[in-house]
């Protein structure tokens, strides 16, 4: 799709991708100034706003795995640089030039940008223990830091070089050697060639890399930089059917298909007509619209793969790629989303939960300047999403009378996979009644060979059967080879039904486990059947307290499990420690083992409606 492009008469030019700060009307028109003038103020204050770095903190991964003890302060540091520079260039007194020229020279003294949990050169190997200074890695973060110290340099050069003569160089020199300069003559793998397979690294790190060069190189380069960043986001985009949807799940919309649309607006503004008619491809235009088609309501989306159910809120960039690609559907998600932030104690992602957001400072100029107009986008409310089936992935999101239906069917080797072939998620509003628990906190084991290891990737967590039940012993297993078969969909999108036997590999004495999954306006239906002899164990998990009465489970006060026919039943809390899920879930689970022989059917309702 890029690369075809790439042959187009063009002249490079060097992209306006902001207001200079001279355009004090600009910045000081800004909605949002007086927020960033705090947050600038705080970051002043705050004795612990560019905390240390040893080398003790990276070795702590090293030896134990732990990810946050380094990355927490990494990123303060940096989302530290981004309040500093946003509050400088709304109010130009110099009263944060200081503070900001200190922490971005500390940065500079880094002795690399990536991540102890990246710092390798082969995909889904050990990482090293310690960066190599002769060969330096982009990885996730050092790309955003190559981008975010370029828009520093790009917005502020003329002061910085008035205040500290030779520090717009440093950054310059430091950008280019630790992010342009490897980007240019190395191959990481998240650049795609090959046959490797891209994920979400492609887009995320191509956007910035091109941000860092917009604003660095010199216009008879870009050329250069655009060629590979065009056989790269083809790669990606290889990754995806043609109904867009994401393998990665909804979490990572924000870092695959919303940074593909950053980089892909970079690339139109150093590459002028080049791209421009890339917006009207449907490819890319159903790859935008996937985060409304996956929303359930409120702040939860269908959240299989790697994904918490609250997968975040919407905001401008979201809306700027709905008006891009002609979605007022997108755009509304994107202004409810983006007003309801406003109102809260953090719509920048200063101190967001995930604590890589709020590092890209051209994202919060982009956001700033589209404030405004967000406000005033009224052309649609949201609207109850519509019912899609996705053949690429396999996955299945259906409305109807309040429900909210998510079934995956696929296989088991997506990007950020678990072994979930045939679960299923239910919703009633913004009510979880079934649920996919989602994954921990990331550490050196989640990209490890024992990542199936970890209880939330198994299959055993999720609402499907066990076989063998007592030793678990028989799980789904990872691989594309452990994938759905005879899979039918409804042509109202509100039945599917599959064989998930092939998941799990060789089960003796069995030969299909057919589930099939209905959505009425009074509930959802699931009738499993099986050619296994011996007793086996459906696993249902809940946010609500489970009680057992005769052959209903009634889910708290908001919903029900009728059974047709009792069946013995184990109800067990799961305590929820880990950080992650907590932003999503409450501090205890649960999980209900429902035991049978043969075939078992139930239905699934809220207590607003009438069980069927």
């Amino acid at each position: 799709m890029f690369c075809e492009r790439l042959n187009r008469p063009c002249r490079p030019q060097r992209p306006a991708l902001y207001p200079p700060l001279s355009d004090r009307a600009a910045w000081e028109a800004l909605p949002g100034a007086a927020r960033w003038k705090a947050a600038g103020e705080e970051a002043l204050q705050n004795p612990a706003a560019m905390p240390e770095l040893p080398l003790s903190l990276w070795l702590d991964f090293t030896h134990t795995g732990n990810r946050h003890r380094f990355e927490a302060p990494y990123f303060v540091r940096r989302r530290t640089v981004c309040a500093l520079a946003m509050a400088e260039a709304v109010t130009d007194t110099g009263r944060f030039l200081p503070a900001l020229a200190d922490a971005c020279w500390t940065i500079c003294e880094e002795s690399c940008w990536q991540v102890p949990a990246h710092n390798l050169y082969i995909r889904d190997t050990t990482p090293l223990p310690l960066p190599d200074l002769n060969r330096p890695v982009v990885d996730l973060f050092a790309a955003e830091t190559g981008a975010l110290l370029a828009t520093v340099y790009g917005l502020f050069h003329d002061r910085l070089e008035t205040y500290a003569p030779g520090l717009p160089a440093r950054l310059h020199q430091e950008v280019t050697s630790l992010v342009l300069q490897p980007y240019l003559h190395d191959h990481f793998w998240w650049m795609g060639g090959n046959g490797a397979q891209c994920n979400n690294w492609t887009p995320w790190c191509t956007q910035n890399v091109l941000l860092a060069a917009a604003q660095l190189e010199t216009p008879e380069k870009f050329p250069v930089y655009a060629r590979q960043a065009c056989e790269s986001l083809d790669c990606f985009l290889h990754e995806y059917g043609e109904d867009g949807c994401s393998t990665e799940g909804a979490q990572y919309y924000g870092h695959a298909a919303l940074t593909l649309y950053s980089a892909v607006e970079v690339l139109c503004a150093m590459l002028p007509g080049m791209f421009e008619d890339v917006w009207s491809e449907s490819k890319i235009r159903n790859m935008a619209e996937y985060i409304v088609r996956i929303h359930v309501a409120g702040p939860y989306y269908l959240n299989f793969s790697d994904c918490s159910a609250k997968a975040g809120e919407r905001g401008a960039l979201e809306y700027l790629f709905g008006k891009r690609v002609n979605s007022p559907a997108l755009m509304a998600l994107a202004t409810h989303d983006r007003t309801a932030a406003l109102r809260a104690k953090d719509p920048d992602h200063l101190h967001h939960p995930d604590i890589s957001e709020g590092i890209n400072l051209y994202r919060h100029i982009r956001a700033a300047f589209a404030e405004d107009e967000i406000l005033r986008f009224t052309a649609i409310s949201p609207q109850p999403p519509r019912s899609v089936w996705y053949p690429s992935v396999g996955i299945l999101a259906a409305h109807c009378g309040g429900y909210t239906l998510g079934v995956k069917a696929g296989h088991n080797a997506d990007s950020h996979n678990h072994n979930d072939v045939g679960s299923f998620i239910v919703y009633y509003g913004a009510q979880p009644l079934l649920i996919d628990v989602g994954v921990e906190t990331y550490t050196q084991k989640t990209f490890s060979p024992q990542r199936y290891e970890i209880w939330t990737m198994q299959s055993s967590w999720h609402n499907l059967p066990e076989f063998d039940p007592d030793g678990a012993k028989y799980q789904q297993l990872p691989g594309a080879e452990f994938a759905a078969a005879a899979v039918t969909v409804a042509e109202d999108l509100r039945t599917i039904s599959m064989d998930i036997a092939p998941a799990y590999g060789t089960v003796p004495e069995l030969g299909y486990y057919r589930r099939t999954v209905s959505l009425e306006e009074t509930g959802i239906t699931v009738r499993d059947r099986t050619d296994y002899p011996s007793t086996v164990a459906l696993t249902l998990m809940s946010v609500e307290k489970p009680a057992l009465r005769d052959n209903t489970l009634l889910l708290g006060s908001i919903g029900a499990v009728r059974f047709a026919g009792s069946s013995p039943a184990e109800i067990e809390a799961v305590p929820i420690q880990d950080a992650r899920l907590r932003t999503a879930w409450p501090d205890t689970l649960y999980r209900t083992r429902i035991r049978f022989i043969g075939q078992v059917e139930f239905c699934v309702a809220s207590k607003r409606t009438q069980l069927p």
